[in-house]
């Protein structure tokens, strides 16, 4: 797909970490951007900062995402690119110790049900609507390309530690729909693919080097090379490659410093 002024993005979760580096990276190339989040007043602000608009957008919402759309494409026209890094998700062991009682206890099914909804729903939500408008589009280029979804997932969906049960299903979850919806879309001219980041420097994680900067330090060890926390910005490289180029469709692509996640 080739950059232009005359497309239209949109990206979930746009106000803060990855999805504010992927809407600057898809701006500073042209693009007219729709940044969907729930922090109204930090995504108007970065909305502004790189001329794209802003909708508050709760992904747990049908109507809200349907109605953030809308938006988006009165504004800019049908997107022909969708990035979803929002997620919104629960923790806890399957099974574990219980300080209080002297027992055990096990995480409870609706904070699975959370994460589920939170992450593989939701996913499927917002690349579904997506892909639906981009249906009725015409193709952009001789290979009848419409348009590319692009979901988040995580080194976690492969390499999933302790108490990474809720959420590292959850992106399992992304990882096994990627491949059948690329299929699904393919006679349509649509693509799809999934980013598995690592541990990369986002507000949560960077909040971490604030409580302990020897923690924060080993994190920054336990990355083969380069010995750090990944870059938003270099996540944001990516989704600006896989926009580009029309030959990667149903792929899972691990950017995380050949990391491995020890199970904790």
């Amino acid at each position: 797909m080739e950059f232009s002024s005359s497309l239209a993005a949109v990206v979930t979760g746009g106000a803060s970490g990855l999805g504010k580096a992927s809407a600057k990276a898809l701006a500073d190339a042209g693009i007219n951007v729709a940044i969907f989040d729930i922090n109204e007043e930090a995504g108007e602000a970065y909305a502004r900062e790189i001329g794209g608009i802003f909708c508050n957008v709760d992904i747990l919402d049908e109507d809200s995402v349907e109605a953030g759309f809308a938006r988006a494409r009165e504004a800019h026209g049908q997107e022909r690119v969708v990035v979803h890094c929002a997620v919104v998700s629960g923790g806890g062991k399957t099974v574990g110790f219980d300080k209080k009682t002297g027992g055990y206890k096990r995480a409870p099914t609706d904070q699975i049900a959370k994460s589920a909804e939170g992450i593989f729903t939701a996913s499927y939500r917002v690349a579904s609507i997506g892909a639906l408008g981009m249906a009725n589009a015409e193709p952009l280029n001789d290979d009848g390309e419409r348009g590319v979804i692009i979901m988040t997932s995580s080194a976690a969906s492969q390499d999933g530690q302790v108490g990474q049960v809720a959420y590292g299903g959850g992106k399992g979850a992304v990882n096994s729909m990627v491949l059948p919806m690329a299929r699904d879309l393919m006679d349509l001219g649509i693509r799809v693919n999934a980013i598995l980041p690592g541990i990369f420097a986002t507000p949560p994680m960077l909040s971490v080097k604030d409580y302990n900067e020897a923690i924060f330090e080993g994190l920054n060890k336990s990355v083969p090379f380069p010995k750090r926390l990944g870059k938003p910005e270099e996540f944001g490289s990516l989704v600006l490659e896989l926009v580009r180029n029309t030959y990667m469709n149903g792929q899972l692509l691990r950017i995380d410093g050949a990391i491995r996640m020890p199970p904790k």
